[in-house]
């Protein structure tokens, strides 16, 4: 399938942008060829700059769980723009979608509103260190928080690791505080608060990882987390960046049986526009400033556009009827999947968390950093512009998650389903 309008632009935005793009992933390195530049949204469907449809599976990387240019965000965003776009001082609205928030994540009280997810994870382990007056953060391996210099690190041969910076420009004074330890292993964990305990200002973790393609937790090791910030006085925070919204009606919490005492928010929360925001009880969250000692400020922080798409999308979620939809959907997409590969006999298996999958290149479901990293990467990447000739659009590497919207429909399922299989007959064929 041509796309000579798309290569033609990739090739333009080269002379002017970093690659070609403004974030590494839309460059399709992990795939090759060029991007596909987009023109339009609608509903569950993208149309690019070629004039071809796709099925749309990347949905912005999660944000837009009501699907493209939904009505009632619109209309919200054109209501809003009327009075301006910003103040640089407080308005209704902020209040409004922090209130509006609480009715999912019962257990806060206060919500800080940024420009993006990765300022929330930087404010967040501020935060944490403030409450704490302790420095090492614990993250796990294949969770991503943002582009945060001392969260960009990787944990080596799999072990524990302090301060291996996993990016050109991380200085290693701002890694030397940060731990790396294997997602799901409640050994490894209990091992290091029982020599590092007493300096742990926090646990950072994603309850739903997506940054390695969908990983589930064992929900014993997010019990184990809990218990260790007990014991030893350490702060437990989810981040629901990316996870938040997309497994039920409330935050991740009520199905994994456990409370954080922070919760980092993005994404969904924005309704497609740049927002993040962290939140906690009082006690935490009253040591941010202008309250407490702990500095975080942003002139675009709580703008009113991001506001009014946020609070027009969390209210069309209030009632829960979206969360059965769109679940469903994907439950059966993730089903049918699966017989899919069943079937075709091909070394794969696919992995879903609500409106969350990832389809692994590997037969044995991965739960680590370390089993992803088994894949067979070069079959995603024929898999992933088989898909995009059969106008289906997944994320472009193997390590992303695919989401769903509300808006997909039986079409696209039935359509979405023939092209997989379609497709993975191809490859058992040319074995």
């Amino acid at each position: 399938m041509d796309r000579l309008t798309s290569q033609k632009l990739f090739k333009q935005a080269q002379e002017s942008l970093v690659g070609g793009v403004n974030s590494p992933v839309r460059a399709y390195q992990a795939v090759e060829g060029d991007p596909v530049f987009i023109k339009q949204g609608s509903g569950s469907h993208v149309t690019c700059e070629d004039n071809q449809s796709y099925i749309d599976y990347v949905l912005s990387y999660g944000p837009l769980i009501l699907g493209h240019a939904h009505p009632a965000v619109l209309a919200s965003l054109a209501k809003t723009m009327q009075a301006g776009t910003t103040f640089g001082a407080p308005t209704q609205l902020e209040t409004q979608l922090a209130e509006t928030i609480k009715l999912f994540y019962p257990y806060v009280d206060k919500v800080r509103f940024v420009s993006s997810g990765t300022e929330a994870s930087m404010s967040t382990i501020r935060v944490a260190r403030g409450v704490t007056k302790r420095s090492i953060v614990v993250k796990f391996k294949g969770c991503y928080h943002g582009h945060v210099d001392s969260l960009l690190v990787s944990a080596g041969s799999g072990s524990a690791t302090l301060g291996v910076a996993d990016s050109a420009g991380v200085l290693l004074d701002s890694v030397s505080h940060t731990a790396v330890l294997d997602y799901n292993n409640s050994q490894q964990i209990q091992d290091f608060f029982k020599e590092h305990g007493d300096d742990v200002a926090c646990v950072l973790l994603e309850p739903v990882a997506g940054n390695m393609g969908v990983i589930v937790p064992d929900l014993e090791f997010i019990k184990i987390c809990r218990e260790c910030c007990d014991n030893f006085g350490s702060l437990l925070v989810f981040d629901e960046v990316m996870c938040g919204f997309r497994t039920q009606r409330s935050g991740t919490h009520e199905w994994i049986g456990v409370e954080p005492d922070m919760v980092i928010l993005g994404k969904v929360i924005g309704g497609g526009l740049p927002c993040g925001a962290y939140a906690a009880k009082a006690d935490i969250m009253d040591h941010v400033a202008p309250l407490g000692p702990v500095y975080q400020a942003g002139t675009l922080s709580g703008n009113p556009l991001a506001m009014a798409a946020g609070l027009a999308t969390l209210t069309a979620l209030k009632d829960g009827s979206i969360f059965e939809t769109v679940n469903r959907y994907t439950a059966d997409l993730a089903n049918g999947i699966r017989e899919s590969i069943q079937s075709c006999g091909i070394p794969a298996s696919i992995s879903q968390k609500g409106s969350m999958f990832t389809l692994f290149f590997t037969e044995q479901l991965p739960q680590t950093f370390t089993d992803v990293q088994t894949c067979d990467f070069d079959r995603f990447k024929q898999f992933f512009h088989a898909m995009l000739d059969q106008g289906i659009f997944l994320p472009p590497s193997q390590y992303e998650a695919c989401f769903t919207s509300g808006v997909h429909d039986d079409k696209d399922l039935s359509n979405t389903l023939n092209s997989i299989n379609y497709v993975l007959t191809m490859f058992k064929d040319s074995v």
